[in-house]
This record gives C-alpha cells, sequence and structure tokens, in this order.
C-alpha cells in the first residue's frame, strides 16, 4: 500500500478516486471505467511530475526518510550475489545498524557495508533505526581490513541520521570508533565507492563514505547535523526544522556544486520509493562505472586520488 507524503496529496486524492473506480468495477461488470481511469491516471502522472520537479530541500528531506525508500538490504538483493554476512567487532559485539559482508557484483568480489534503517516496526528496533554504535564501526573496519589485504574493492551504502549518541556507545568510544573508520577508508588501497541511499547524517555517514568517489540519490540528502538538530541549536525550536533544511544546502544538487560529491544518481518520476527496479538499475550502471573507472590504479594511485579529492573540497569557491 502507498504511503504518502503531505505534499503529495493532490497525487493520493487522484489514485484514491481510481482505487474507488477499480473496486466498483470489480463489483459491477456491467460498469466501465477505462476511459475514467486512464485520464485520472494521465491527471495524477501530471501532478506527480509537476510536484516533483520543484522539491524543496525539506520535501526533499521528507522523501529521502520516506518508509518505503529502498534500504541497504533492497539493494544487497537486487545487486549482489553469493552474499555472505560478517557479524561482530571481534571486541565488543555485533551490531545490526550496520551490516557488512562481502559478495559479487556481476561476477566480481565486493566488499559491501552500509547502514540499515528496517522496513517495518520490528526491523527498525531490532536495527536501531540505522544508528550504528561503536562495535558497527569497528565491524566496518574489520570488512575494510579483509578487503584491503585480499584486494577486493569496496562499496558502501549510507543511510543513517547519525551515529547513535546513547551513553553505552560514549562509554564504549564512539567518536574513537567513527575516526578509526573514517581512517581506515583513507588508507585503503583498494578503490571504494560511497552511495547516499537517503540520509548521511553527520560523523555516523562520514565514517563510511570517505571514498574514491561519493554518488548520491538525487532526493538524498547529506548534512553534518540533521534539520532538526540544527533547528533546536540555531533556534532554539526543533519546529523550525523546515527553514534549517532550506538553508543548510544539504541537496544533491547543492552538494555537487560545492564539490562534495562526485555524481547524482538519478531518480524517477515520484522517488526511489515508487520504482525500486529502476532505481537498481540506474544504481547498477553506477557501481560497474566506477568499477571500471578505477580497476587497474596501483594503491598509492588510489590513496593519493582519495586524499587530494577532501584536500580540495572548498578551496575552488568563490
Amino acid at each position: 500500500m502507498q504511503s504518502y507524503l503531505d505534499f503529495e496529496k493532490p497525487v493520493a486524492d487522484l489514485e484514491g478516486k481510481i482505487a474507488e473506480l477499480k473496486s466498483l468495477a470489480s463489483t459491477d461488470q456491467a460498469v466501465s471505467i477505462e476511459e475514467e481511469v486512464n485520464r485520472l491516471s494521465a491527471r495524477a502522472e501530471e501532478a506527480l511530475a509537476d510536484i516533483y520537479k520543484k522539491l524543496t530541500p525539506w520535501q526533499k528531506t521528507q522523501v529521502a526518510r520516506h518508509p518505503q525508500r529502498p534500504h541497504f538490504s533492497d539493494y544487497v538483493k537486487s545487486l549482489i550475489t553469493e552474499w555472505v554476512p560478517l557479524a561482530g567487532d571481534r571486541k565488543f559485539g555485533e551490531d545490526a545498524a550496520l551490516l557488512a559482508g562481502f559478495g559479487r557484483f556481476e561476477g566480481q568480489s565486493v566488499a559491501i557495508l552500509g547502514q540499515e534503517k528496517g522496513s517495518n516496526t520490528e526491523e527498525r528496533l531490532r536495527h536501531n533505526f540505522g544508528m550504528a554504535r561503536p562495535e558497527g564501526y569497528r565491524k566496518a573496519v574489520r570488512l575494510m581490513d579483509m578487503a584491503d589485504r585480499f584486494n577486493i574493492p569496496v562499496v558502501a551504502f549510507v543511510d543513517t541520521a547519525g551515529a547513535y549518541p546513547g551513553i553505552g556507545a560514549e562509554e564504549r568510544g564512539q567518536a574513537e570508533a567513527i575516526a578509526r573508520s573514517t581512517e581506515k577508508c583513507l588508507e585503503l588501497g583498494v578503490p571504494n565507492l560511497a552511495i547516499i541511499i537517503g540520509e548521511g547524517g553527520s560523523g555516523g555517514a562520514i565514517a563510511i563514505a570517505t571514498a574514491n568517489r561519493v554518488l548520491m540519490m538525487e532526493n538524498a540528502i547529506y548534512s553534518v547535523i540533521s534539520p532538526e538538530a540544527g533547528a533546536s541549536i540555531l533556534w532554539r525550536d526543533a519546529a523550525k526544522a523546515q527553514d534549517a533544511a532550506n538553508n543548510m544546502k544539504i541537496t544533491a544538487s547543492d552538494l555537487l556544486g560545492f564539490g562534495v560529491i562526485d555524481g547524482i544518481i538519478s531518480e524517477p518520476v515520484g522517488g526511489a520509493h515508487r520504482h525500486h527496479d529502476q532505481v537498481m538499475d540506474a544504481t547498477r550502471r553506477a557501481i560497474g562505472k566506477f568499477l571500471s573507472d578505477y580497476s587497474g590504479k596501483s594503491r598509492l594511485e588510489l590513496r593519493e586520488q582519495r586524499r587530494e579529492k577532501f584536500l580540495s573540497i572548498g578551496t575552488n569557491l568563490a
């Protein structure tokens, strides 16, 4: 069942009428609804295209958080074969918020890691809404160490509001774990790609997104802090999150202009949550191009390219 965002109400009304007509036709075979359904469908598609053509940063934030948007596990299921997940950091325990393992992408061995938010209440609780604890980032470091040792490219799918800020996480060294994961990304001698598929929040995102190439889904967001938290700090009022989002430059187009990211993966009209298959095809092409572009580069070249990429951010702004 399709879940609608507040600004999608015109589309929800039209698609609701279509559903009513189809329900009526199913109980009365004598009623012909084809012409009216086609007319309403055309209007719904037009309304959807018009809405998504001029989304505000706050509306994109809502799209990035849509509960039906593809999550890490969806990308793995669609793009990766022979998936073997690994668990635990060999120091404290397992963290289900950050998943990691090895598999094959179109026959090539790859290391895959990313935050998993979950698709229903039970899964969200089990995965802690994609907010990883220190053991999650230490697991990521363990996986990247293995990938580096066996010369396997790393692909990270980023989707988190931020690292978990609980007392236990802080006691176990959350900041240090994030720093170590970021350091490991920078020193890898194998190609690494990061894709922001939903939310890219704060150090929790940077910890696995410090890559040779950073891509964003068209309606994803990437920022140092969530709009709600930013509004709480700036205006002492989380209700001003919309104002914060509109001023923080958190959209893919903004960040591409600043050189923070390297490319945008287009989403179909209506967002990734409406067209999973098309999004998977676009992501498959993006990963394939990355692996092709970085194939054959030496370990030194990869480290230097990554280093220069991050050192140059912000240096070309007027």
